[in-house]
Parts: C-alpha cells; sequence; structure tokens
C-alpha cells in the first residue's frame, strides 16, 4: 500500500511539474497598448468617449453621400472593413469601430458586454456624430448586434445587411439563458498559444491561404491589447440570446443576407431561420466563401453589398 501511495505522489507530483512547465512556455503576456495603436490606427483614427468607453473608430468617405456603419465580429476589429472601404468611400460616408474589448478600443469600463449594453453604445456613438439614416451592416456576431438594434430603433436604419449573423439558438446557446462557458476559458487571459488561435481563425476562411502571415498576426495583436482577453471571456458569458422571433418581425427596411456557402463557423443553413421571420430579406449566397466574405474576396463580395444599397 505504501509502495502504491508513494507512486501516486510521484506521478502527482510530475504531472504538477510537466503542468508548471508548459504553462511557463505558453505564458502570454499583453502587448504594449501605446505601441499597438501607433501599429494599428492611422491618420483616420479617432478616440471618442462613448459612455464611459474610450472607442476607436475610423470615419472616412464622402460626407455628404448616404452614411454606412459596419459593425465586426468576435475577435474582429474595424480592420475587417478595410478593402471595402477604400471602394466605399467615394460615394458613402464609412463608419466602422472596434467594439469594446476588441481591437484598439479596449475593455468596457464597467465590464458589460451585454447586447443592451452594446446597443445603448451604438445609439450614442449615433447621436455624437449627428446621423440620421443609416445603412447598418454587420458580421457574425454584428449581423447579431446590427438587427437587435435595427428592431429597436426602425426610425434610423434604411437598410440592413446581415453577413453571416449570429442569434438563433444552438446547442449549448439556449435563449434567455447564460452559456456554460468552461471554467478553462479563464486561461487564456494568461496562456495564448499562437498555434491554437491560429486553428481557430481558419475555420473563418473557405481559402485557408487567405489567412497571411500579416493577416494572422494583426488578429493576434490585437487579442492581446490589454484587457481584451479577459474582454472575450466576459463576453461570451454575457452573451444571452434575445428570442429573435420577438424581434425580426418589426423589422421592415429592406434587408440583405449575404452569407458564403463554405461558412464553417455559422452554416449557410441558418438563412433560412431569418428568411422565415423576414420575408423582405433577399439571401444573397457566396460560392466558395467563408465566414469573413469582406475579408476572403473583398472585390468579388463587395459588388452584392453595392447593388443592395443602390437598389
Amino acid at each position: 500500500m505504501k509502495t502504491v501511495l508513494r507512486i501516486s505522489v510521484i506521478l502527482f507530483m510530475f504531472l504538477l511539474f510537466v503542468t508548471a512547465l508548459a504553462t511557463a512556455l505558453l505564458w502570454t503576456t499583453d502587448l504594449n497598448k501605446e505601441n499597438l495603436e501607433h501599429k494599428y490606427s492611422n491618420a483616420s483614427s479617432q478616440f471618442i468617449n462613448v459612455g464611459g468607453d474610450r472607442i476607436h473608430l475610423q470615419d472616412t468617405g464622402n460626407k455628404n453621400g448616404p452614411t454606412i456603419v459596419f459593425i465586426h465580429g468576435f475577435g474582429a476589429s474595424l480592420h475587417t472593413w478595410e478593402e471595402w472601404s477604400k471602394e466605399l468611400n467615394t460615394d458613402y460616408r464609412v463608419i466602422r469601430f472596434d467594439l469594446p474589448g476588441f481591437g484598439l478600443s479596449g475593455p468596457d469600463q464597467a465590464g458589460d458586454y451585454s447586447d443592451d449594453r452594446t446597443n445603448q453604445l451604438l445609439s450614442e456613438m449615433i447621436n455624437q456624430l449627428k446621423l440620421n439614416k443609416i445603412y447598418l451592416v454587420g458580421n457574425s456576431i454584428g449581423g447579431r448586434i446590427a438587427w437587435y438594434f435595427t428592431a429597436k430603433n426602425p426610425e434610423l436604419v434604411s437598410k440592413l445587411v446581415l453577413i453571416s449573423p449570429d442569434g438563433f439558438e444552438s446547442p449549448g446557446m439556449m435563449y434567455n439563458k447564460a452559456p456554460a462557458v468552461p471554467p478553462y476559458m479563464n486561461l487564456i487571459e494568461y496562456v495564448f498559444p499562437q498555434f491554437m488561435f491560429k486553428q481557430n481563425l481558419e475555420f473563418a476562411y473557405a481559402n485557408k491561404n487567405v489567412l497571411t502571415p500579416a493577416l494572422f498576426e494583426r488578429y493576434y495583436e490585437l487579442a492581446l491589447m490589454p484587457g481584451n482577453r479577459r474582454a472575450m471571456v466576459d463576453r461570451m458569458r454575457q452573451t444571452i440570446l434575445k428570442d429573435p422571433n420577438l424581434y425580426l418581425k418589426d423589422i421592415h427596411c429592406p434587408v440583405l443576407l449575404l452569407w458564403g456557402e463554405q461558412d464553417g463557423m455559422i452554416p449557410i443553413q441558418n438563412a433560412q431561420d431569418y428568411l422565415h421571420l423576414m420575408p423582405q430579406a433577399r439571401l444573397q449566397k457566396i460560392p466558395e466563401m467563408g465566414h469573413l466574405p469582406q475579408e476572403e474576396d473583398p472585390q468579388r463580395s463587395l459588388p452584392y453589398l453595392k447593388d443592395f444599397l443602390k437598389d
């Protein structure tokens, strides 16, 4: 018995040592905030106070044209719209911003990442910028935020574009219930291996070659903005889905559903749920495209958006 106990203790100590060594080797520190701002902002960048949060946004293009407001998805930033914005700036006023906890905005001061809080911040930002009618475009969770905002503020949105939008319940994500986020997710605040992050990010693209070293570096480094990793976990825990049946029926403006046929994150089959509740919506499937058409092939995906906005 003593021999078995001794072996168990030795194994436990060995596993403890291996775990400590692995943690030490994979330990990931935040990057310097000022250096990140210098690298990932430009002359168009503004940092404004919205509801107590410091929000990074870019307001470019034709100030006399219709206004487009872009909302990015989970883990992304305003940079995801870069190529589209270059093409749209001639005819439109283009506003894109980093949601709290992503990009250069940094974490929400109240630690509140609920859709209601985001809705409030979006309303305040639109008010500060003195916008009246907008075209609202959202990708992934940005799509969910966009349709929820439109349902609550129909007078502000004249057209709505949802790119692979999130919002309907699925296993582990039920309506009106906080998801069960595993405790080990807390570790990403301290351990954030590049190879694991890259494997998850690759699911967003049908063509994995689109994820160039430079693009991956941007995603990875912005995740290491001080406070962003904790904000990711907090946002996951605070994401309580609202039943779309109660909101989508209140959206009467024209709606475009833009969906990559090879979306590995939110399958294109989910589009039918939206079409059922918004009969005025138009579904545009994009062949050989994944979750981020604005990044994967901006030249091929942008004409669908342009045609819808001009229609």
